[in-house]
């Protein structure tokens, strides 16, 4: 289940949702774009909640209908960009459920068994996405969201296994969104793989990067391949 980004303003689901998801099909793997709410939409009761609400009832449609899809329920990640990266990382690090409706889709899971995070937003902390942090939780948030929206603050044990992939020349989201990240799943002792490449900026593409960046596709087709999330296509 692909996140795209827009830094919680807009949704980017052309290239950062559709084109995504014909990469992951080239490869074997079934995909789907999450068109999440957004903070500023009305009618939400707590603005923050919204993308981590849809994000947590959509993993539970996708997993509930695994035999009629031929998904194995077992082997459904989420991948994020930029802001839908802090959206796939709540869906991996928050505990809570934020989506009982009191329908059988309750008894379903909403975990994701693994993750991709592409030039993540991470943090509401020092090093935020400033356009993120002001439209998920506002100008003038207390410590406490603060730290509750830092998903380097909420990493466990249960957080699932994670690949990052980041521009060291990111200037719109710092990379030390991805260094934090890493380094407190480390200390969980999580699965994780980290690629920071030089260049590639915030728009790092499926082809076309700079240099050593047009790497990271590849890289990542054999992490989910070696991890055991992704099944070699058969020699036609």
């Amino acid at each position: 289940m692909i996140c795209p980004g827009g830094g919680y303003e807009r949704l980017s689901h052309i290239y950062n949702g559709f084109q995504m998801a014909r990469w992951y099909n080239s490869i074997g793997i079934s995909a789907f774009v999450l068109i999440y709410r957004l903070p500023h939409q009305t009618d939400l009761i707590t603005r923050q909640l919204a993308p981590l609400q849809d994000a947590q009832r959509a993993m539970r449609v996708i997993r509930s209908r695994a035999a009629e899809w031929n998904i194995q329920p077992a082997k459904i990640g989420v991948m994020g960009v930029s802001a839908g990266g802090h959206v796939a990382a709540m869906l991996g690090t928050h505990l809570a459920d934020e989506t009982a409706l009191h329908d059988p889709l309750d008894t379903i899971s909403y975990r994701a068994n693994f993750m991709v995070l592409l030039s993540p937003v991470i943090t509401m902390g020092k090093y935020a996405h400033p356009g993120s942090r002001k439209n998920f939780i506002g100008p003038d948030s207390s410590k406490q969201i603060i730290e509750k929206y830092s998903n380097e603050l909420q990493v466990t044990e249960q957080t699932p296994p994670t690949f990052l992939v980041h521009a060291l020349n990111d200037s719109t989201v710092n990379v030390r969104n991805s260094y934090m990240f890493y380094g407190a799943l480390l200390d969980k002792k999580v699965n994780a793989s980290i690629h920071i490449f030089p260049q590639g900026g915030h728009g790092i593409r499926l082809d076309d990067n700079p240099g050593s960046t047009d790497l990271w596709p590849e890289l990542l087709e054999r992490w989910l391949k070696e991890t055991g999330f992704a099944t070699p296509l058969p020699f036609k």
